[in-house]
């Protein structure tokens, strides 16, 4: 039986691991995404044709692969509809989960609302509904994608639980849809969305059963966790590897290789800690040398400098066997580029990612820059000081930078 190959993002998501699903989906059967909601993006460019990828799977792009949405994901119908438009022929290349969650309109009308109503204690999530769905799934509340090939009984059961929930939804401002709309709505989603709809779990245990190569994706990143991360500001799914069992119905002992994806510097979107985040001139740099507006909301990320001590937690909660540092041409041109090495907190230094971050203070390590990097396929030809911060990296964080973008184009990549 075959294990399964598995990427997880490092940092606060957004680390550019659609790039490199992409690359390692030319050589898998399949690929599948095992958490998350269309709040995450991967955007992947392609001879130059970008792509804004949401919910379907990576591997889409390649012609060979198929495409399985686990059921740890919760799927909103509308935009999953809109994103099957860019492709054709996907019938018997995409496969959804009956027990993968539906998110509803409603959903995304609770999240703003709720968003409102903390001011500026807000989390800063991307309004898409992703929390609520997931709040009434671990509530039991929640509706599956299988329900939606009986559409009169689902829409029965919507209306039963805004009934019953009239009360909260009065307070958020938010209206029980109408039953005819509703019926309607849930219908076409039957009609598009049916004829994907199986039982992925099963499906899981054959493909390895019959030594199909497989490729495990998430979304968002370590720091975003739900467990593992800066909590409150964090999503609301387990985008840690471990989460690729409950999210695909599959066992630890069924994972193989794990790659961490990490950009070669840090983003953040929305509120929460952030040590190494630099708000003066380099950081404003970085946003643009990197084209750092978020995939699905087009809001400016918060740009700082690779932190070293978030990276090696993320490694060991992952069991990283290497990492794809992404995007290091964007340090090009920077005369010193700096790496969060510790954390001060309450006076004492520490290297580690306490309970807290909200107070941590970063202690830095400086290395030389470089001139360019931009689109070099070879180790060996990077710049000396590039090939030192490299190395430097894969010492603080404890495992091999196997990977190395130096460009959003698929082939600008180094495999070591």
């Amino acid at each position: 039986m075959s294990k399964t190959d598995l990427i997880v993002g490092l940092q606060w998501g957004d680390e550019g691991k659609g790039k490199i699903v992409d690359h390692m989906a030319q050589s898998h059967d399949y690929v599948c995404r095992f958490a998350g909601g269309h709040n995450a993006g991967h955007t992947i460019v392609i001879d130059g044709k970008k792509y804004a990828l949401h919910l379907i799977p990576s591997g889409v792009l390649n012609p060979n692969a198929k495409n399985i949405v686990g059921n740890g994901v919760v799927l909103s119908p509308k935009d999953f509809m809109k994103e099957m438009e860019q492709f054709d022929d996907l019938e018997g290349r995409l496969f959804l989960s009956d027990k993968a969650h539906v998110l509803l309109p409603y959903h995304a009308q609770i999240d703003q609302a709720k968003e409102r109503m903390k001011g500026d204690k807000a989390i800063g999530t991307t309004g898409k509904g992703i929390g609520p769905a997931y709040a009434d799934k671990i509530a039991r509340g929640g509706h599956r994608l299988g329900e939606l090939l009986n559409p009169e009984k689902l829409t029965a059961k919507i209306l039963e639980f805004f009934s019953i929930n009239k009360p909260v939804f009065d307070a958020l401002g938010v209206d029980a849809p109408n039953e005819v709309e509703l019926l309607a709505e849930l219908q076409e989603y039957k009609d598009v969305l049916g004829p994907f709809i199986t039982d992925t779990t099963q499906m899981m245990w054959k493909i390895m059963d019959e030594d199909r190569k497989i490729l495990l994706e998430g979304a968002q990143g370590t720091m975003l966790d739900i467990d593992h991360g800066t909590y409150p500001y964090v999503t609301s799914s387990s985008t840690v590897s471990a989460g690729a069992c409950t999210g695909l119905g599959i066992n630890p002992k069924d994972i193989g290789k794990v790659t961490g994806i990490a950009k070669a510097y840090c983003t953040r979107v929305g509120n929460g800690p952030f040590p190494s985040e630099d708000f003066g001139s380099e950081g404003d740099l970085l946003r643009k040398n990197g084209h750092e507006f978020g995939t699905t909301t087009g809001r400016p990320r918060r740009c700082g400098w690779f932190d070293a001590v978030a990276m090696r937690h993320a490694v060991r909660v992952n069991g990283v066997d290497q990492v794809s540092l992404m995007k290091l041409d964007v340090l090009d041109g920077f005369d010193e580029v700096k790496v969060c090495v510790a954390y001060e907190v309450d006076g004492e230094e520490i290297d580690y990612v306490p309970y807290d971050l909200e107070d941590a203070k970063p202690v830095y390590k400086s290395f030389p820059g470089w001139d360019k990097t931009e689109g070099i396929r070879e180790f060996e030809a990077l710049p000396d000081t590039a090939k030192a911060y490299i190395e430097a990296l894969e010492e603080m964080v404890g495992t091999k930078m196997g990977i190395i973008s130096t460009s959003p184009e698929r082939l600008d990549t180094i495999i070591r």
